[in-house]
């Protein structure tokens, strides 16, 4: 890659490409280049174009890459084309990074811009003048979804909070609630602790900040770096041996995936907290199989529709939750089937891309509308968001469904 990265990682990402053997599956698995003519595939802008990159993309059309990660999962070859995409957008932004992107990527700074006014944020987001008006001046789409301010943040719960006076027989664990989850999805970071707690776990809930992935995917990689780093030394404050928990899975993939793999980091807290940390699905099926989970669930007849966010898939780990839900009885789960919902964090945001992440995640609106009950469930905050609001469905978070088998709602 070109000098200005100074990511180590992003050599050795780069050296992939000579594996490419222009077979062109990742172009049939690509969800961006089957919707738009903008965006002429991974090969192309990945592999083949990185030959001839100097200082920034040959073409443009990489910036219409949603990172969905849909082709380096796909290629025979191990290519890593998505993070090289990633990279060769950072390089290309560097000297010229909208003003819109920097504003979505502060998810901390909206959380805490918007919980003391919770009310008024949720009905100025519904104003649709102001929403014109935002579209106009910053690039924020009028109809793209947005978050629901919480009067309460989950670190507001979590002072209140009593555990139960059950013994802690399990031991503790660290939680890491992610941005969303604290200000946002708070309501799925409290069903997660009173989870872990029934299950007899002492929940340790650190001070903690941003994971720096909407940083990171807007190509703000040295602002991200730092976010990633200093998140590491505050979740290894809860606990140098613990495990850390977490049921945001974009963060969750940030930890194990994205900071190491797309921007290079390689420092030895980032691998020790990565190596830790543990989606709650998955750590709950990982409970299972090891006969350590209780499963006296009350019965739920419903079907509900499943869909494995990408992040998730990048993380290697399978669909867990799939498994978990099914053990409760009565739970009958469909899987999506479909490659994106199209958001892709806050891509589907931007006006240019709008239209693109719709299309994309239409197929899978349509999939949801046809056999939802009542509820569709997936791992991430932003495609719970998406998928709500282009289906009509509500969307919550496995553990939604585990909290209330276990008779905690």
């Amino acid at each position: 890659m070109p000098e200005p990265l100074e990511f180590p990682k992003a050599v050795l990402t780069r050296a992939t490409l000579d594996a490419c053997i222009k077979c062109t599956i990742c172009e049939t698995a690509c969800p961006v280049s089957a919707v738009t003519p903008l965006f002429p595939g991974p090969k192309f802008v990945g592999p083949q174009a990185e030959r001839f990159r100097d200082g920034e993309s040959v073409d443009h059309s990489v910036d219409y890459c949603s990172s969905c990660g849909a082709c380096t999962l796909a290629c025979p070859q191990g290519v890593q084309i998505a993070e090289l995409n990633s990279q060769a957008r950072a390089v290309m932004k560097e000297d010229n990074m909208p003003l819109r992107d920097q504003l979505v990527s502060r998810t901390t700074l909206m959380g805490k811009a918007m919980t003391p006014v919770a009310p008024v944020a949720n009905a100025a987001l519904k104003v649709k003048p102001l929403r014109i008006a935002v579209e106009k001046t910053v690039g924020i789409h009028r109809n793209a979804p947005m978050p629901t301010a919480r009067s309460q943040t989950f670190e507001g719960w979590m002072k209140k909070h009593q555990a139960p006076s059950t013994p802690r027989t399990r031991g503790p664990v660290v939680f890491f609630h992610g941005c969303a989850g604290g200000y946002f999805e708070v309501e799925t970071s409290i069903k997660t602790v009173e989870v872990l707690e029934h299950l007899g776990y002492e929940v340790i809930v650190p001070k903690q900040g941003c994971c720096g992935l909407a940083q990171q995917s807007n190509g703000l990689f040295k602002a991200a770096t730092k976010s990633v780093l200093k998140l590491c030394d505050q979740l290894r404050k809860g606990g140098h041996d613990l495990t850390i928990v977490s049921a945001s899975g974009s963060c969750t993939g940030m930890l194990k995936h994205e900071a190491h793999e797309i921007m290079g980091v390689d420092e030895e807290k980032l691998h020790d907290v990565g190596t830790r940390i543990r989606d709650i699905s998955e750590f709950l099926l990982e409970l299972h199989d090891a006969d350590e989970l209780p499963t006296n669930f009350a019965r739920n007849d419903i079907t509900v529709p499943y869909h494995a966010p990408c992040q998730l898939k990048s993380q290697g780990m399978g669909m867990p939750a799939i498994t978990l839900m099914e053990l409760i009885p009565g739970v009958e789960v469909i899987e999506s089937g479909r490659a994106c919902c199209g958001i892709a964090g806050t891509y589907g945001l931007k006006k240019e891309k709008y239209d693109i992440a719709q299309a994309v995640g239409q197929p899978l609106f349509d999939m949801i509308k046809d056999t939802e009950e009542g509820i569709a469930v997936c791992d991430t905050e932003t495609c719970r968001w998406q998928i709500e609001q282009g289906s009509g469905v509500k969307t919550v978070h496995p553990i939604w469904l585990i909290h209330k088998a276990y008779g905690l709602s």
